[in-house]
């Protein structure tokens, strides 16, 4: 195939200048100004667009296996692609738990057919009860990059610790859920000026805090490293940036809602399920140090932390509806948006945080656009206006606070296992 007028960005390369990019076999075989189209080519006309390489999210809720009502890996994998996604990293609270290598296994097979990479991350404990150190190194040799109890926190700090031991020995991060559950629960929204006028129970920041700081003293004393999931808090933010000031192995990462949306959206949507999610939305301060983080380079990566949930399961009262949203669709309209459109981060660094830096931290070689090199690209633009509407949902579920929301920019293809995957609104 041939794929022309194309504006090359890696993170450490940008160019104004159109690119043609001829593929062959699934390698880039060719990069230039003025390339002859080659007879029974396949020839598409980008007209100006970016193409970086392919974007990874490295936290997803597939749900399968033994969730199926609310995604597949097949679907979640559609809307990687509709993102702008050719891979990511699967959390393991499915049925049964991702624990052993059996199950690492049954995700990657299943996902040979879609046009996503999809990389397992496996129990840091059976059946992810926080009590016994699972499989560890049986899963990794299976495929598996990482070890979470996403969903829960590995709340025990002596499993913990011989958690972070084992992963040092097989050169693989622990990605942690940080919370302390007796400061955190029975909140549904983040504790602070709105969810005391709305008479809602409350989640203080310093729930996540203090099992962040637990786990950069546990990371220190043990050499591992710790990546810690959705961060959310502007304490939470300084904790982070002041570990890795001391050289302790720490990265984090951060969801487009947490640098975009506030707590105010519970009281401005009326108790939409939609907006509730763990952790929750917390206040405008904390929004701005999630971008100040980004922009320092505190915060490693964006990711969405996409979680599906049937519609009946959202369609309850507030308190008793299961926090999550998906994400994967609206993923780089938000970020564009929100950080490159008022110039919080340039296009380089946001490939950077979508490309290199999951890859880095999951020890998985980073794509190149470069003759020889495996074609694997996201191709997007930054301008395209197009509404999130039920009909340009992707996903199994539809429980999204940006359904009906006019976005700018918008991931127009991917380019991976050899085959063209073009994105069309419906």
């Amino acid at each position: 195939m041939l794929l022309k007028n194309l504006r090359i960005v890696t993170s450490n390369t940008l160019t104004d200048q159109v690119k043609n990019i001829r593929i062959t076999d699934g390698h880039i075989v060719e990069i230039g100004s003025e390339l002859t189209v080659h007879e029974s080519e396949d020839v598409h006309d980008f007209k100006g667009a970016y193409v970086s390489p392919g974007w990874m999210d490295m936290h997803v809720h597939l749900r399968e296996p033994g969730y199926e009502h609310k995604e597949t890996i097949k679907q979640g994998c559609a809307a990687a692609a509709f993102g702008g996604f050719t891979a990511v990293a699967c959390m393991p609270n499915t049925n049964p738990p991702i624990h052993t290598r059996d199950v690492v296994e049954y995700i990657i097979s299943k996902a040979k057919e879609t046009p996503v990479d999809v990389h397992p991350i496996g129990c840091v404990t059976k059946d992810r009860k926080g009590e016994s150190i699972s499989e560890m190194a049986d899963m990794k040799k299976g495929g598996a990059v990482a070890f979470s109890d996403d969903g829960d926190p590995v709340y025990d700090g002596q499993v913990m610790r011989i958690a972070l031991e084992y992963s040092s020995m097989l050169d693989a991060p622990v990605i942690n859920h940080e919370e302390d559950l007796s400061l955190s629960r029975p909140g549904h929204m983040n504790e602070g000026a709105v969810s005391t006028r709305l008479g809602v129970d409350g989640t203080p920041g310093i729930a996540e805090e203090v099992m962040i700081a637990r786990d950069i003293l546990l990371a220190e004393y043990t050499g591992g490293h710790v990546h810690v999931a959705h961060i959310s808090t502007a304490e939470g933010v300084d904790l982070v940036r002041k570990a890795k000031a001391k050289g302790i192995r720490i990265t984090t990462e951060v969801c487009p809602h947490h640098f975009h949306l506030t707590d105010e959206e519970v009281e401005r949507t009326n108790f939409s399920t939609n907006v509730k999610m763990h952790p929750p939305l917390r206040t405008k301060q904390d929004v701005n140090a999630m971008i100040v983080g980004l922009k320092d380079g505190t915060i490693d990566v964006i990711c969405t932390d996409h979680a599906p949930h049937a519609i009946e399961e959202k369609e309850v009262e507030f308190n008793y509806a299961p926090n999550g949203i998906i994400g994967l669709e609206t993923a780089w309209a938000v970020t564009n948006e929100q950080l490159l459109a008022p110039g919080h981060l340039d296009l380089r660094s946001i490939v950077n945080k979508l490309c290199d830096q999951p890859r880095k931290i999951l020890r998985l070689q980073v794509p190149e656009i470069e003759p020889g090199c495996k074609a694997n690209l996201t191709i997007f633009n930054t301008d395209e206006q197009w509404v999130f509407d039920d009909k340009n949902v992707r996903s199994k579920s539809h429980n999204s606070p940006y359904l009906n929301r006019k976005m700018t920019g918008r991931a127009m293809a991917i380019v991976n296992k050899g085959l063209l995957h073009i994105n069309t609104l419906n």
